[in-house]
């Protein structure tokens, strides 16, 4: 039973979301996204396949991540031992996801590249592939952290 208890201790509530290492992330993982979803939403959208992944990867982590940092706002997450892997888990798939959409972004990109639209939109859309790359580092970081602390409770 005890075990069971350090588990659910483990992850914080309230304000202590942003005393934690692996929660402190929330903001920046917030930050990034919206900027990621923001700029590709401003650009002359030409390749519609790779970007329309990136607006889904973006709008969808968006999304999850505030709904999770809101729940352990509230704290929900202390009912249930459950949640250190929900958060490692969701964290997990949400880097592989930014990943993915930071290569398709990045390949836009470039494609591109030699269009006679180099001005602005390119200038966005090499802010995007920016972003997003952040953004997948702030994932990774945030996964990492969260499986030490999963494997520690």
């Amino acid at each position: 039973m005890e075990s069971v208890t350090q588990g659910i201790s483990s992850l914080p509530s309230g304000l202590g979301v942003f005393k934690t290492v692996p929660d402190i992330f929330f903001i920046p993982e917030l930050v990034f996204g919206g900027l990621v979803w923001i700029l590709v939403a401003s650009t002359n959208v030409l390749l519609t396949n790779p970007q329309g992944w990136v607006m889904f990867v973006s709008v969808f982590c968006f999304v999850v991540t505030f709904l999770w940092f809101i729940l352990f706002m509230i704290g929900v997450n202390q009912s249930s031992p459950v949640w250190t892997s929900l958060d490692v888990a969701y964290h997990g798939i949400a880097a592989l996801f930014y990943l993915s959409a930071s290569v398709a972004q990045s390949s836009a990109t470039i494609q591109l590249q030699n269009d006679f639209f180099v001005s602005k939109s390119y200038q966005e859309d090499i802010a995007a592939v920016v972003c997003s790359y952040i953004a997948t580092l702030l994932y990774v970081i945030h996964v990492v952290f969260s499986a030490f602390r999963w494997k520690t409770s």
